[in-house]
């Protein structure tokens, strides 16, 4: 028997080509042809579905996009190996025969216009396909139109924990002298640089900013941060001169009346997070910074742990950094560990005391050596 829409007793919006997805939860086919695994249902038909729902759910374009995007990858995967695309089919073994493809993968190897090189895949990377995958396969049961995830019995690769280096003082200052800052775009870049030190923001959400956003007065900026959560930054003083020199001094016209952007290029544009980063690159190489990566995203993770440095609480700097759990802030503190080792080496007390050395003068045998009690205190004071 042929299916319904072959047949051609479907309406043409809920033809497989022009349909969202079909659901049990979801009963758009009045022709008695709800969705269920008797029609095959393939990966590519759901991703129009599942950018509906993210979008309605608030979610960022970045990430509706890297989901997408994964998920179409493993298709042409499971196509190339003739593997089933049906998503009632894919099981554990499709999707570990796709974790070893990943990791046996060379870098843009299927780029049309990079050449491939010997390195293979970050472990960073190939976690991010597989839990984009993953949260794709938990959007299919919450739809019901699966009734279980792969994942289930599929093991994640877990991702390296690295440390990012951070900018050091001397860093930051050769950084900022490599900037002629007499001239508009100069200027501009130079503020830019100093906001995201200062604030810890996103790259996004500082090339987001509007002049409305902006209090000079309360020394304060109103940032749209992920999922579309606003929260208020704290700027400070010397920030706050910069930026109301750059806005009456530097910034240039907007091209268009309605552009209220803070940050524009040369020709009053609203400039973006590429033209930052490339500028950022630039300047990192005119000052020969090595061994750190020179980036907005670098600049963020160096205000994040000198905040927490100079005396800043964890739950604060959970709050600037917008992030809606400490998990997320703890790694922050991990990075700002670092100075805990290096200043232990100077100020360990038991170092201080000198109690314990082969030279030590009178020295004696431990308590439990000699039968007594372990008491650390009475040992110190022996």
């Amino acid at each position: 028997r042929q299916p319904a829409w072959k047949a051609g007793t479907l309406p043409t919006e809920l033809l497989p080509q022009n349909r969202i997805y079909f659901s049990p939860k979801n009963q758009i086919c009045k022709g008695g042809v709800p969705a269920s695994s008797k029609i095959g249902i393939e990966l590519s038909s759901l991703i129009g579905g599942y950018r509906l729902c993210a979008q309605t759910e608030g979610k960022s374009k970045k990430t509706i996009q890297t989901v997408a995007d994964s998920v179409s990858y493993l298709e042409r995967f499971l196509r190339s190996e003739g593997l089933t695309i049906d998503v009632t089919e894919i099981g554990p073994g499709e999707i570990r025969a796709f974790i070893l493809h990943l990791q046996q993968k060379r870098c843009f190897s299927d780029h049309p216009f990079v050449r491939s090189q010997e390195r293979g895949l970050s472990r960073h990377t190939i976690s991010c396909y597989l839990r984009s995958i993953r949260a794709f396969w938990s959007w299919l049961i919450s739809e019901g139109v699966v009734e279980e995830t792969p994942f289930a019995r599929v093991k994640i690769p877990k991702a390296p924990r690295k440390v990012i280096p951070t900018f050091s003082d001397s860093q930051i200052r050769a950084l900022l002298d490599a900037i002629d800052n007499a001239t508009p775009e100069g200027f501009r870049d130079y503020v830019i640089i100093l906001a995201l030190l200062d604030t810890a923001l996103r790259v996004t959400e500082l090339t987001g900013l509007r002049l409305d956003n902006l209090w000079l007065e309360e020394g304060v900026l109103k940032v749209m941060g992920k999922g579309g959560k606003e929260r208020l930054v704290p700027i400070g003083k010397g920030l706050q001169r910069l930026l109301w020199k750059y806005i009456n001094r530097f910034r240039p016209e907007p091209a268009k009346p309605n552009c209220d952007f803070l940050f524009l290029t040369a020709d009053g544009r609203p400039i973006t997070r590429n033209r930052i980063q490339k500028r950022m690159a630039l300047y990192g190489e005119r000052a020969g910074l090595r061994r750190v990566r020179c980036s907005p995203h670098t600049l963020r993770h160096t205000a994040a742990v000198s905040f927490l440095r100079n005396g800043g609480d964890v739950f604060s700097l959970q709050r600037l950094l917008g992030h809606t759990s400490l998990e997320m802030t703890r790694h922050y503190c991990e990075l700002a560990d670092v100075d805990v080792k290096r200043a232990h080496t100077t100020a360990s007390p038991v170092d201080n005391l000198r109690l314990l050395g082969t030279g030590h003068k009178g020295a004696r045998a431990s308590p439990r050596a000699r039968g007594g009690s372990l008491d650390s205190l009475a040992f110190l004071r022996a």
